[in-house]
């Protein structure tokens, strides 16, 4: 169970880390040149063996810290979360050390961050993009990306012939998941599990 006991013994020692908050779950703040060292510890003595996330914040151009990773790890034992945030020291060239050697879970987590923010996790075995293509060159959720995207050639012939390679613009509201307001329900996209029923006909009991 996570307590002012088990808080008080974590940080123990460890001027390099010190507590957030705990409104949800227990949030820390580390220096990244200790993060693999609190995440071994925390994996090896006190349970907390789950990669459940790891991502990161953007808190803008004129922040004086822009980038945040974010780790969440859970622990079975304690059925509790843990917060970690490690700053990103150089705002123009943020990097963490990575913790895929710890979390092998963590592989594919860095490489999406690194993909969508630009943060560079140190010592990755196989650091590159994950969802755009090697050559894109923005990282769309930083802050200054636009909703609507930045229109881009394309690297494959083929897949600009039939895109056309432009960015169409991002919905006011709801989004490619959402139903439309307008027309009937019941041929609406995302389809609703229970299709029992139309507007002509009651649903069945």
């Amino acid at each position: 169970m996570i307590d002012e006991d088990f808080v008080s013994l974590l940080l123990k020692g460890r001027e390099y880390l010190s507590v957030l908050h705990q409104e949800d779950c227990l949030t820390l703040q580390s220096d990244p040149a200790h993060i693999i060292d609190l995440c071994t510890h925390l994996r090896d003595e006190q349970t907390f063996d789950l990669l459940a996330d790891l991502t990161a914040i953007d808190q803008g151009e004129d922040a004086s810290t822009r980038f945040i990773v974010v780790v969440h790890l859970y622990s079975l034992i304690h059925k509790s979360y843990l917060r970690i945030h490690v700053n990103c020291l150089d705002n123009l060239n943020p990097e963490v050390p990575s913790l895929s050697g710890v979390f092998p879970a963590a592989n594919w987590h860095e490489r999406e961050t690194f993909d969508m923010f630009g943060i560079s996790f140190t010592e990755h075995p196989n650091l590159k993009r994950i969802l755009m293509w090697d050559e894109y060159p923005y990282y769309p959720l930083r802050k200054e990306f636009p909703l609507a995207g930045i229109e881009v050639p394309l690297p494959a012939a083929d897949v600009s012939e039939v895109t056309g390679a432009n960015v169409d613009p991002a919905p006011m509201m709801g989004g490619p998941f959402v139903s439309s307001s307008n027309g009937r329900l019941s041929e609406a996209e995302p389809r609703g599990k229970d299709e029992s029923w139309t507007e002509d006909t009651e649903k069945l009991l």
